[in-house]
C-alpha cells in the first residue's frame, strides 16, 4: 500500500562508478543529492580501487548489468533528473544513450570523467568519442572540467580566452549547454564559463586552497542535477551548487593522506525538500 507524503522527494538517478573511500564517484553524488533536497538511486559502472592518495584500478561492468541496475529503477519510480559520471566503455555509453532516449529522461547532467584528480585515465578514446557522439546530444548541459576539455578539444586550458575557445568546440560536438570549469586554474577566484543558446557568461567564486577536493566535480554535477530536478533554471542551479562546493570545501573534515573528501552536509547549505 502506497503511503501518502506531505511532499515528494525529487528521485534523482547517478550512474557512475564506485569510489570505496566515498570522496568521489555514486557515494559522493548520493551525498550530494540528499543535501540539495533530493532522493538519490544509482547504477554502478565501474568498480575502482581507490583512497584519497589515488586510483589503482578497476573493474568494470557490462552494458547488460548497468542496465539490468537502471530499468527496475525506471519502473518503480518517476526519475527528477539524471547524472552521469564515470562511464568507462563505450558499450556501457551507448547503452545509457538508448536509456535515456526511450525513456525520454531530462534534465540530463554529463559530468565527462575522463581522468583522475591523480592523474589515472579512466575511459579510452573509444569510449570518449562514443560519449560525445552518443550522450552530448542528450544533455542538458555537459560539466568539463580543464582537464577533461583539453583532452576533449586538444586545446591547453591557460587563461579565459582559452576556455571560450574549448566550450564553443565543445557546443559544436552536440552538446546544447557547456559548463567548462575552471577550478583548477591558478588565479583568486574560481571561475566557471557556460555557453548556451543565451550566450557565454562565467560564474566566479572564492577559490579556497584545500587540498580537500577529492570529488568536486562528481558533487557539482549531482548538486546541479537535483536543483534542476527541483525546477531550478540551470543558471540558478549553477550559483546554488557553486555556493553549495565552496562550503563544502571550507569544512571539509581532511580525511585521508591524501586529497581529503569534501563535506558534503556544511551548515546553513542543507536545502529543505518540502
Amino acid at each position: 500500500m502506497r503511503k501518502e507524503n506531505d511532499y515528494q522527494l525529487p528521485v534523482v538517478l547517478t550512474i557512475a562508478g564506485f569510489d570505496p573511500s566515498g570522496g568521489a564517484g555514486i557515494l559522493a553524488d548520493i551525498k550530494a543529492i540528499s543535501a540539495m533536497g533530493g532522493f538519490g538511486v544509482a547504477a554502478v559502472t565501474s568498480l575502482t580501487f581507490q583512497n584519497t592518495l589515488g586510483v589503482f584500478g578497476a573493474t568494470h561492468q557490462t552494458s547488460e548489468t548497468v542496465q539490468r541496475q537502471i530499468e527496475p529503477l525506471l519502473t518503480d519510480f518517476k526519475i527528477a533528473a539524471v547524472k552521469t559520471g564515470m562511464l568507462p566503455t563505450a558499450e556501457i555509453i551507448e547503452e545509457v544513450a538508448l536509456l535515456l532516449a526511450a525513456h525520454r529522461l531530462a534534465p540530463v547532467v554529463v559530468d565527462p570523467v575522463v581522468r583522475s584528480t591523480s592523474g589515472y585515465d579512466l575511459i579510452d578514446d573509444r569510449a570518449l568519442a562514443a560519449l560525445v557522439e552518443k550522450l552530448f546530444p542528450l544533455a542538458t548541459v555537459v560539466t568539463p572540467n580543464a582537464a577533461e576539455a583539453e583532452r576533449l578539444t586538444g586545446r591547453r586550458m591557460s587563461d579565459l580566452a582559452a576556455m571560450q575557445q574549448a566550450a564553443a568546440a565543445i557546443r559544436d560536438m552536440g552538446a546544447r549547454a557547456v559548463l567548462l570549469k575552471g577550478g583548477d586554474l591558478i588565479g583568486e577566484t574560481a571561475t566557471d564559463l557556460l555557453l548556451d543558446d543565451d550566450g557565454m557568461r562565467t560564474f566566479a567564486a572564492e577559490r579556497v586552497l584545500s587540498s580537500n577536493t577529492h570529488g568536486t566535480g562528481c558533487t557539482l554535477s549531482a548538486a546541479m542535477a537535483t536543483l534542476l530536478g527541483r525546477g531550478s533554471s540551470l543558471t540558478e542551479a549553477i550559483v546554488q551548487a557553486k555556493r553549495y562546493i565552496v562550503e563544502a570545501i571550507r569544512s571539509a573534515p581532511a580525511l585521508g593522506h591524501g586529497h581529503g573528501p569534501l563535506n558534503h552536509f556544511p551548515r546553513g547549505f542543507i536545502v529543505d525538500p518540502r
